[in-house]
């Protein structure tokens, strides 16, 4: 339980400071659409963004914890998993770290729909897997 929370501390303060020190949000979406803009003059904190999420999970793994992620070994479901995923975000118009920390965080009413939205398709998507058998 303390892990979770000192996770979701350290997480609304990186957001925090990103939008307070230079006004940027830290969805995803938008980290990954400025860090591969070549028509975005000041890009370096994008850069520095994605060198930070790339070193947590070794730093994370040398500090003594584990990883109890479990993946699909079935690469049909992880590629339909990732278009899926990236059609969302394109069609929602940003991802659930953009809207959910950072959009509820600033009490934008589009952002709690979409908030809604993607926990109600979550649900929606484990009763159909249960449904079907499907285990991932």
């Amino acid at each position: 339980m303390l892990d979770e929370l000192s996770g979701g501390l350290l997480i609304g303060l990186a957001a925090s400071l990103l939008w307070l020190g230079i006004g940027r949000i830290s969805g995803m979406t938008g980290v990954l659409s400025s860090l591969f803009a070549l028509s975005e003059p000041n890009r370096r904190w994008s850069v520095w963004f994605f060198a930070g999420l790339i070193a947590a999970m070794p730093l994370f793994l040398v500090a003594g914890y584990g990883a109890p992620v479990e993946i699909t070994d079935s690469p049909y479901l992880l590629v339909g998993a990732g278009l899926l995923v990236g059609f969302g975000t394109y069609i929602g118009n940003g991802c659930t770290s953009g809207h959910g920390v950072c959009g509820m965080g600033r009490l934008s009413l589009r952002s709690a729909v979409a908030t809604i939205t993607f926990i109600l398709a979550g649900v929606a998507t484990v009763a159909l897997m249960n449904l079907l058998g499907v285990m991932v």
